[in-house]
């Protein structure tokens, strides 16, 4: 069964990697970002809804604050899509897949200025090493030289504090209802925010456009399909497991970037990719051990 679940994460990881390079390809094909997202998160609503559906049972919809830290599950989500695209857009998936990776150390910084964590001289030393690997990753210091933007570095930055915030919605919201509850009320919060800054024509033409099956592609493995598959395999992996295994999820949009989008990497770059996404898989491992398989092991 355990072995079953890791495989679980694993493919929804690897279904998260493949959305990126997804979403790449129709931004380079004129579709703006805030419909990408909208339409990631719409048809994941259609998903959830029917998984609500069929596990009607416990989702805790009569309780008030379910709904309050869902809808801030919504919230952190929605920016999460929205800000990963535009720094997809403004530079590159490997380099927009890595930032967000970032989230777990947001979730830290959150944590210490909520006095959740205590902060430790290995904890600060962790972030120092992401921060030193993000400078080399984005070439911040020669903006230009990594073809990304500023305004692509920024995005893909808030796209990993989006996340921790969906992360600490999800998880003051779990012990008032069903994780497939919460899913379907953060996703209709991300599509009720995402339509209105979306291209209008652009959000109609998408409903007759050649590419949909991109967009449906793109709403089944990087919102659908995938949550459920998450949520399901954390019930039997150890959250240091899924820890590791979630580093499929940017290695895999990297890859894509680099082998379908034909984006290249300096040695720079790929050595701060590689600083932050072992210093921030070592630090999920570290925050995992002696704690229950949550949510808070997505990164």
């Amino acid at each position: 069964m355990m072995g079953a679940s890791t495989a679980l994460v694993a493919l929804a990881a690897f279904c998260w990697g493949l959305s990126g390079g997804i979403g790449g390809i129709l931004m380079a094909g004129g579709w703006d970002a805030f419909v990408v997202s909208f339409y990631r998160g719409a048809i994941g609503l259609l998903f959830v809804l029917v998984w609500l559906m069929l596990r009607p049972h416990g989702s805790g919809l009569a309780n008030p604050r379910l709904w309050f830290w869902s809808a801030i599950a919504g919230l952190g989500v929605a920016g999460n899509f929205a800000f990963y695209f535009v720094s997809i857009g403004q530079g590159s998936v490997a380099i927009a897949a890595t930032l967000m990776y970032c989230a777990p150390v947001f979730v830290y910084l959150m944590s210490f200025a909520l006095k959740l964590e205590s902060p430790t001289a290995l904890k600060w030393a962790a972030i120092a090493v992401v921060m030193l690997g993000i400078v080399l990753l984005t070439q911040i210091y020669d903006i230009g030289a990594s073809g990304v933007t500023a305004i692509g570095v920024g995005a893909g930055l808030l796209s990993g504090l989006s996340y921790a915030v969906f992360i600490f919605g999800f998880k003051y919201a779990a012990p008032h209802g069903s994780p497939q509850a919460i899913l379907v009320i953060a996703f209709a919060v991300l599509a009720t925010i995402l339509i209105w800054p979306g291209d209008v024509d652009q959000m109609t033409a998408a409903l007759s456009t050649p590419d949909w099956p991109l967009f449906a592609g793109l709403g089944v493995l990087g919102a659908g399909l995938s949550f459920v598959l998450y949520v399901i395999g954390l019930n039997h992996t150890a959250p240091a497991v899924a820890s590791i295994v979630a580093m499929v999820e940017p290695v895999t949009a990297s890859l894509f970037g680099v082998v379908i989008l034909n984006e290249n990497l300096v040695y720079p770059q790929i050595v701060g990719m590689g600083l932050i996404l072992v210093t921030v898989t070592a630090l999920s491992v570290y925050s995992s051990f002696g704690r229950p398989p949550s949510i808070l092991t997505t990164s």
